[in-house]
């Protein structure tokens, strides 16, 4: 059986955050239309790959996935379990904003089968989250992962952001150290990033904001690995930290290169070094779902594609297995950057051991960078 990973994702949002870059959308017309189609074009992907696979996990993203009611969300499950081989321990996650859920509402979605919530904080600070224009204050956070915990629910992971404009170290140390003081088990903490077109990109051009250096995030970033490592949560990947047992099957498959299939507006699907997306437009994607194929794009991997993709997923998460990776692509590279792996390693950004590569937590801060130049 191939383990696969399967991604929904849900458009709608209550507003647009100003730094994001997903698509999503603040009109509700078509939500049971919406919930038709995307349960058709799983019964369509069935037909094409449903043998001989078994799903590890299933994770709802969007736009706000947690503003769709229990119900709506529990038919989707369903048509994946009646059209594919879904494991019995199979990580479902529901991405979850603070301000969109009740207690009573968190115990429906556990009762549907979610049973992994990644819920989106972005800071405890409430400045900082008036900045980001998030519907939620510090105390609703804080309240939403307690509920959560209360509700039933043991994997619970928290969506931080740093590098802020006028972020102190001081500021970020804060969110962190509330963070691993609440009944959570999983951590992603990301930089704040420009993309192309958001609200924020617009406010930066227009110099109504001012984004801090590069020499300040290094340093909130060293900070954010030393005290969660500190707290027992392990770095397993660039931004992401867990406590023991619980890094994030879904995120692993990706990282690991797995197969994995999309379904809605804006997905994408991975399967046998071929990969395709969807019609971002909720109209668009609906009008080419009455013709079975909302395909936007597709594109076909070749050897030398495929090869630094798997290097750089691996090297920016748990580490490149050397077995793992000549049994797909022979020995070829490994023996050309032996010199610059040993460097590497002599220096304290590499760990060599058990024909395991991985970065150090000081490797981490530069790994974008090293694994250019090992390409």
């Amino acid at each position: 059986m191939k383990q696969t990973a399967i991604y929904i994702h849900i458009p709608f949002c209550d507003h647009k955050c100003i730094y994001c870059d997903f698509y999503s959308i603040i009109n509700y017309d078509n939500l049971n239309k919406y919930l038709t189609a995307i349960k058709k074009e799983i019964e369509l992907r069935q037909k094409d790959f449903s043998e001989d696979r078994e799903i590890i996990s299933i994770f709802f993203g969007g736009g706000t996935p947690s503003f769709m009611t229990p119900g709506y969300i529990g038919e989707i499950i369903n048509s994946i379990t009646k059209n594919f081989s879904v494991r019995n321990d199979a990580e479902i996650t529901l991405e979850t904003n603070p301000g969109t859920v009740s207690k009573q509402k968190l115990k429906d979605f556990l009762s549907v089968g979610i049973n992994r919530l990644s819920i989106g904080i972005q800071s405890f600070n409430d400045n900082e989250l008036k900045f980001l224009t998030r519907i939620h204050d510090s105390q609703t956070a804080i309240e939403t992962v307690n509920s959560a915990a209360q509700s039933g629910f043991n994997n619970i992971s928290v969506d931080l952001i740093f590098n802020l404009p006028d972020q102190s170290k001081k500021m970020w140390k804060k969110n962190l150290d509330i963070s691993v003081s609440l009944p959570i088990t999983h951590i992603s903490a990301y930089s704040l990033i420009l993309e192309r077109g958001t609200i924020l990109n617009k406010m930066v051009l227009d110099g109504k904001v001012q984004m801090q250096d590069s020499d300040h995030d290094a340093e909130l970033y060293e900070t954010t690995i030393e005290l969660l490592t500190n707290n027992r949560f392990s770095q397993y990947e660039v931004s992401n930290f867990a406590k023991e047992n619980y890094e994030c099957i879904h995120n692993n498959a990706y990282w690991r290169y797995k197969d994995y299939l999309g379904f809605g507006t804006s997905a994408h699907s991975f399967i046998n070094g071929k990969r395709w997306w969807n019609y971002s437009s909720l109209n668009f994607y609906l009008e080419k779902m009455k013709n079975d194929n909302p395909v936007a794009g597709e594109e076909v991997l070749t050897n030398n594609q495929m090869h630094d993709e798997y290097i750089m997923l691996a090297m920016r998460s748990n580490g490149l297995d050397i077995n793992d990776y000549e049994n797909r692509f022979g020995s070829m590279w490994i023996n050309k950057v032996q010199n610059d792996l040993t460097e590497y390693q002599s220096k304290g950004y590499l760990s060599i051991d058990d024909n395991f590569i991985k970065f150090t937590p000081k490797g981490y801060t530069l790994c974008d960078e090293i694994i250019g130049r090992l390409l």
